[in-house]
């Protein structure tokens, strides 16, 4: 089946006339691999579509069939029959009311303006329309009277940025100012990139993803305002200094003050002075000391949680955690000559963490309030207490406490009276409790249940609590697949609304499909059907949803389902012909057995546009093997990095080994004190079934690369693995999870600090390298302590090891991935794997 695809493929790439048999690792080869990302923007159409509800029900929605074109159709979900959406407005009309100003423009977002007007925002100029739903004519309007666009603009000094990056959206920047501005795009923590300027009293319109975060800078680049873009596209104003369009957060409300139903405010003023709880006294005069046993390393906080009646509250006392902290100097600070010093507090595995101990205060018939000893017994020792909560009838207080080394989670229920206290849940694992990406608790109390996350069938799946007894009543959902997220509790309805991965067998695991599930019966209503993941966005009534699913092999298909999944209509689905023809190839998706024979390891293969059945090419693996996640992209996209590296002579592969997440809880363990295997030998029998189908990888010449806990992972090859692994590239990578961040380490390493740690350390096992290492770091990691990589260097050079090191002043976090450093990469591999010098003419 494969040499039958690469076949097809080749030959769609021949008919293009480019030419396939270029040496590899040339000149041509590099600007070859720069041109992709533009080569084939913009050239898959249908894909992209975006949908306004209407007051009465009806949907409009949009998508792009050509360039600078766009259709909009408008659908009625109710009406009776085959159900076909009528065509409201394109570019034909676009063009007969703006005329000339009308080419190469699109129709980016519509919003209801009131029952029988829309309002169109268009790409470019200062001109919207308004569409008239009643005689379905075109007008123009006032792009400055538009304010449901306005993106918020944030003045802080640094910029948010935003890692997941959602749909395919835009920006609209307006430069008010009277001076012109750069645009730059914050492509990583440590990465911007420049997309030019827009001069005074100009516009431009920028093509971007949802959470991607832009920064406006004055030509001295001084900062004047960053934007995040949203799922919708919108307009990002560049105003004067304060006067920008900032939408402030909402104002919290006050929790220490309360109102009674006389109108009264009936909380006494709670306040911490010199460490300790103080209340002000009601009948007035001095307050009155609640505690006294607070002090500078173990103070009371000021946050104060209260019964529902107000005859009871809660405290903190937090015995704070030791310091530990972390210096590095800049070489080249921009402000100075001579170099700088930075520290910043920052835990590894095996520090003291700060221990919280609530206090429960009764209020006594004097109106004070008496503390009342809790039992301690079944939390001494936590990581973490959280989710504190009252119960209905003030009588009891919960909250979810997870033991340090996570083996034990348990919720926990106290008597406000007696102080008193109990597991209502518990939860134990020989391994570890995966809290940080399967914690789920939802107390529904007029129903008297609560809803609860666990593996402990060895799958993540979702069981009912009874709240007085605690017995599970019933696994809410069940079987050899997971539960990836609950989006909604509907008690109303008596629904939950989830997101699952591995419900449909004939699909990849890693799929995100929806489904329902019925509180009362159990029954689960799968929402989703076609052969991809899903992404949902609901109707305002909740009865419909459009339903957005791809694959990295196709484009989004959208449809329009109803609440019980059943389909109204079939809205779009992408093309991919003028991509093809201008040479794409599609990531190709493989699964073969792992280690054990029996369970399915699931990557991805990139090949060169000019990919040569005939050639040979060595394979490079872009590993990042976290346990905390999956990581092989499972949606569609047009050009992702490793494609770039794969143009230079290569074929890259990305897999999810055994360790990773999101399967059975057996294959998350495999993690468990052992994060130097990296789900290895499982990679090396996929990628051996791989070859095994294609002649055309040579499995003598395998290269790998990683940065973080990707870097911990691409050194590791040449240790344990360097009969098959000859180069790597390991870029701010974790050697030692003994030097990186507590909280993450703990939780798959263990605690106490043992000598699983000197086991997975690249540096205790650094005399075991083999092969050709090259090593990247930012001197400014504020991520993974840059020590730790240079840590890895002395140990090398204590055992006589040759390799290469790349340290970047002033770099961050990621560093491999700048431009310099993805070059610098590229030539490693090209050198090592190819035999020849990078972008020889």
């Amino acid at each position: 089946m494969l040499k039958i695809a690469i076949t097809i493929s080749c030959a769609l790439f021949l008919c293009t006339g480019v030419a396939t048999s270029a040496p590899q690792g040339s000149a041509k080869d590099y600007q070859r691999a720069e041109e992709l990302p533009a080569r084939f923007r913009q050239l898959v159409y249908g894909h992209d579509v975006k949908e306004t509800w209407l007051e009465d029900g009806k949907l409009v929605y949009s998508m792009s069939p050509a360039m600078g074109e766009s259709d909009f159709y408008l659908l009625d979900p109710q009406a009776t029959g085959t159900i076909q959406p009528d065509v409201l407005f394109n570019a034909e009309k676009l063009t007969a009311v703006l005329g000339q100003q009308a080419a190469g423009q699109q129709v980016i977002r519509v919003e209801q303006q009131d029952s029988e007007t829309l309002m169109l925002l268009l790409t470019e100029g200062r001109n919207s329309l308004q569409f008239s739903l009643a005689d379905q004519s075109l007008s123009k309007a006032n792009l400055d009277s538009i304010t449901p666009f306005d993106l918020p603009a944030y003045e802080a000094e640094q910029p948010p940025r935003r890692r997941r990056a959602g749909g395919s959206t835009g920006i609209f920047f307006i430069n008010q100012l009277d001076v012109d501005v750069k645009l730059i795009w914050l492509e990583s923590s440590t990465s911007e990139r420049s997309y030019g300027q827009i001069a005074a009293g100009s516009q431009k319109w920028m093509t971007t993803y949802s959470n991607h975060a832009w920064k406006v800078e004055r030509s001295n680049g001084q900062l004047v305002a960053s934007f995040v873009a949203e799922d919708m596209p919108g307009i990002a104003r560049i105003a004067a200094a304060r006067k920008m369009n900032f939408a402030p957060p909402p104002k919290r409300p006050n929790r220490d003050r309360r109102v009674d139903e006389q109108g009264k405010v009936s909380r006494a003023k709670i306040f911490v002075d010199d460490h300790n709880l103080w209340m002000r006294n009601p009948a007035g005069g001095d307050p009155i000391a609640l505690t006294t046993d607070g002090t500078a390393q173990n103070s009371y906080r000021s946050t104060t949680t209260w019964a529902p009646d107000g005859s009871a509250f809660v405290a903190k006392q937090v015995e704070d955690s030791q310091e530990h902290t972390v210096s590095f100097v800049e070489s080249s600070p921009t402000d100075q000559v001579q170099p700088a010093l930075h520290q910043f507090q920052y835990l590894k595995p095996g520090d003291a963490i700060a221990h919280p101990r609530h206090r429960l205060f009764l209020k006594n018939t004097d109106g004070g309030f008496d503390q009342v000893p809790i039992d301690e017994a079944l939390f001494a020792n936590p990581w973490s207490v959280s989710r504190l909560s009252w119960s209905a009838d003030s009588r009891k207080i919960r909250f979810l406490y997870n033991q340090r080394g996570h083996q034990v989670l348990r919720w926990i229920e106290v008597d406000a009276t007696s102080g008193r206290a109990r597991a209502l849940i518990e939860e134990t694992s020989p391994t570890f409790i995966d809290y940080a990406g399967k914690t789920y608790l939802h107390v529904m109390e007029e129903r008297g249940e609560a809803i609860w996350m666990s593996e402990r069938s060895g799958w993540n799946h979702l069981y009912l609590v009874d709240l007085a007894s605690g017995e599970i009543k019933r696994p809410l959902t069940q079987g050899e697949w997971v539960v990836r997220a609950v989006e909604q509790v509907d008690e109303e309805r008596g629904t939950l609304l989830l997101r699952v991965m591995g419900i449909d067998v004939d699909q990849d695991p890693y799929h995100e499909h929806w489904a329902l599930v019925d509180l009362d019966s159990g029954e689960l209503t799968k929402l989703t059907e076609g052969d991809g993941t899903h992404k949902l966005s609901w109707s305002p009534d909740g009865n419909y949803f459009v339903d957005r699913y791809s694959r990295v092999d196709l484009p989004t298909a959208t449809e329009l389902r109803r609440r019980d999944g059943s389909l109204v209509a079939e809205l779009s689905s992408g093309r991919t012909k003028e991509l093809v023809n201008a040479g794409w190839i599609p990531p190709q998706r493989f699964h073969a057995k792992g280690r054990d024979g029996k369970t399915d390891i699931w990557g991805l293969v990139y090949r060169p546009t000019n990919f040569d059945p005939a050639n040979s090419y060595p394979v490079i693996e872009s590993i990042y093997a976290g346990p905390h996640g999956a990581h092989v992209p499972k949606s569609f996209r047009v050009f992702r990095k490793p494609q770039a590296l794969a143009e230079l002579g290569f074929v890259v592969v990305q897999i999810d080994g055994m360790g990773t997440n999101w399967r059975s809880k057996a294959f998350h363990d495999v993690a468990w004190k052992n994060l130097g295997d990296a789900g290895f030998p499982d990679r090396i029998a996929w990628m051996t079934a791989l070859a095994a189908t294609d002649p055309a990888l040579d499995l003598s010449r395998v290269g790998i690369y990683g940065g973080s806990a990707g870097g911990q992972n691409a050194m590791r090859a040449l240790i344990a693995h360097h009969d098959f692994y000859s180069a790597s590239v390991a870029d701010c990578g974790c050697h030692d999870n003994r030097m990186d961040k507590i909280w993450w380490n703990e939780l798959w390493m263990g605690w106490p600090v043992g000598k699983s740690y000197a086991e997975s350390s690249n540096v205790d096992q650094a005399f075991r390298m083999e092969g050709d290492l090259m090593l990247v770091v930012g001197e400014l990691d504020r991520n993974v302590d840059p020590a730790s990589t240079m840590q890895v260097v002395n140990a090398l050079i204590k055992a006589d090891k040759d390799f290469d090191l790349l340290v970047v002043p002033g770099g961050g976090h990621g560093i491999a991935e700048s431009p310099y450093g993805t070059r610098r990469r590229r030539d490693f591999f090209v050198r090592k794997l190819l035999k020849v010098e990078p972008r020889w003419n």
